[in-house]
């Protein structure tokens, strides 16, 4: 189905206030062919620097705070305003069938993803096998790709955009069982409703590269879906920069692979 929003504005690529290398168009692969079957419109607010997370969500003015009462309480969240008036609307519709979502991540900046990256790149915050990467895996390109599992480069998170957030728990197991199978099935079946989408679900023939499965990674398409196409037009593995180990953005592939290796779904 079509989410785009009419009101919006037709990309102009001269528009971009871009830092870093100068981008250039990306292969379309057949993966990501469906993108491309539709002429999308996109937002002109969204630039290079934005689909990169270079701004404080606090202070941009499409950002809103969520109210605490959906979330964890653990830290102030933001999302884009529409994000967040979709995801309200949710939740709400969830509560009357007996079932509570709690945002426990919302936007992430590329310094907030930056710190998480760098962490585990060093070895002081550990990955997720409990493992200090920077010991383990001292070749580099290994080193990214364990991160990579469950972890985004800066500058290629999904969660810059204000349009994706992680919700009750961040475990597949607790979505299987009990309460959590239920919360996951009442996502799959009603999300769509309201314009979410798994974005990472389980790797087969259909989504063969990017990040493992993530039942609690959800994603707002009505924007989403812009983003994903303005990264697969003009983001580049050379604009992937500014962090350790952003040089093996290029050896990896990390644009076709991770950014645009999505669930097909979330591209409709």
């Amino acid at each position: 189905m079509n989410w785009l929003i009419p009101s919006l504005c037709l990309f102009v690529f001269a528009s971009f206030s871009c830092t870093g290398p100068s981008a250039k168009p990306t292969e379309t692969t057949p993966e990501q062919e469906e993108i491309a079957e539709d002429i999308i419109e996109i937002d002109t607010t969204f630039t290079l620097d934005y689909l990169r997370g270079y701004f404080q969500p606090s202070k941009h003015h499409a950002f809103v705070k969520v109210d605490p009462a959906y979330t964890d309480g653990a830290r102030v969240y933001y999302l884009h305003r529409e994000t967040w008036e979709a995801f309200k609307n949710m939740a709400d519709s969830a509560a009357t069938d007996g079932i509570k979502l709690v945002i426990r991540s919302a936007a992430r900046n590329f310094e907030h993803q930056k710190s998480i990256w760098e962490g585990k790149w060093t070895g002081s915050r550990l990955i997720e096998e409990g493992a200090n990467a920077a010991e383990k895996y001292p070749d580099p390109k290994t080193r990214a790709l364990r991160i990579l599992l469950y972890s985004s480069m800066p500058g290629t998170s999904r969660h810059h955009w204000g349009t994706d957030l992680d919700l009750n728990n961040f475990t597949n197991e607790f979505f299987k069982q009990g309460k959590g199978a239920e919360i996951y099935q009442w996502l799959v079946t009603n999300g769509p409703s309201f314009g979410f989408c798994q974005p990472y679900t389980a790797k087969g023939p259909d989504r063969p590269h990017g990040y493992e499965e993530e039942r609690w990674h959800w994603s707002y398409i009505p924007l989403a879906r812009q983003l994903t196409e303005l990264a697969r037009r003009n983001l580049t593995d050379e604009a992937i920069n500014g962090f350790q180990g952003a040089e093996t953005a290029p050896q990896i592939g990390v644009v076709e692979k991770y950014v645009l290796g999505i669930n097909k779904e979330c591209l409709k």
